[in-house]
């Protein structure tokens, strides 16, 4: 793995990045640590070009976002803009709105909503794609979300972001999920499970108990373009998190 196609994910430390100075302060402290790229997600209110001018100045590449889908929807012409601006080719959801789980048919109304957006999306060079939670493994008329959205979209305009702590709680392999659906992945997000007071939760990279060597082989084989380090939930400083599971990727 190029350590240069390591991100991190902003969502990991949302509670620090609300203001464009405590943006600012969040990249100086990421660069600090070893990051040289981020995923935009759950950033306060800053003007997308002071978004630009904070990243460049700490040469931070933007790799992909979470946008919100009703902006998908509603106002998809400045969010082509934003991220042609940022020179980032990934427009990513954070999660299916709740009014499309729990049945097939409204799984296929999203579908349906989603195709013509990505492929705007296609024609201005950017692509979608979707990240994962574990609801997504419940099937309806015998197919879970990801099987009815590779039967109904074109691979080169929508893909997935695969969560891989995510991917595990939902009862699958990671590394299996990601050679099944491999021409729809270009980025994965590095998140560890761990068991703790008997109750499964995250943990840094290389501190839980996901068997990593086949996660990163299939990664390693596909030629992924990305690995965003996220953790949803931090039990310490969660700087000090990135900096623990940067410290053990570099490591592998």
């Amino acid at each position: 793995m190029e350590i240069s196609k390591i991100a991190a994910q902003l969502y990991t430390v949302r509670d620090s990045t609300k203001t464009a100075k405590d943006f600012e302060h969040t990249l100086k402290k990421l660069k600090a640590i070893g990051y040289n790229a981020i995923q935009i997600s759950a950033i306060g209110p800053i003007d997308y070009k002071e978004v630009k001018q904070i990243a460049d100045s700490f040469d931070m590449k933007i790799c992909v976002t979470h946008s919100p889908f009703n902006r998908l929807t509603g106002d998809l012409k400045n969010l082509i803009t934003e991220h042609k601006s940022w020179n980032c080719d990934y427009i990513g959801l954070g999660s299916l709105p709740t009014e499309f789980r729990g049945s097939y048919d409204k799984q296929m109304e999203f579908v349906n909503i989603l195709n013509p957006i990505t492929k705007e999306m296609a024609n201005s060079g950017l692509k979608f794609v979707y990240h994962n939670h574990r609801f997504e493994f419940e099937k309806f008329n015998d197919k879970n979300f990801f099987e009815i959205v590779a039967e109904n979209t074109n691979p080169t305009e929508v893909g997935f972001l695969v969560d891989t702590y995510w991917v595990q709680a939902g009862g699958a392999s990671p590394s299996k999920f990601i050679s099944k659906y491999a021409d729809r992945i270009d980025i994965v997000h590095l998140k560890d499970m761990q068991v703790m007071d008997d109750k499964i939760t995250m943990a840094e990279v290389g501190e839980g108990n996901m068997d990593w060597q086949p996660i990163m082989k299939v990664c390693e084989d596909i030629n992924l373009k990305w690995y965003a380090v996220e953790q949803d939930t931090c039990y310490r400083d969660p700087f000090d998190s990135l900096e623990i599971s940067l410290k053990n990727i570099k490591k592998w």
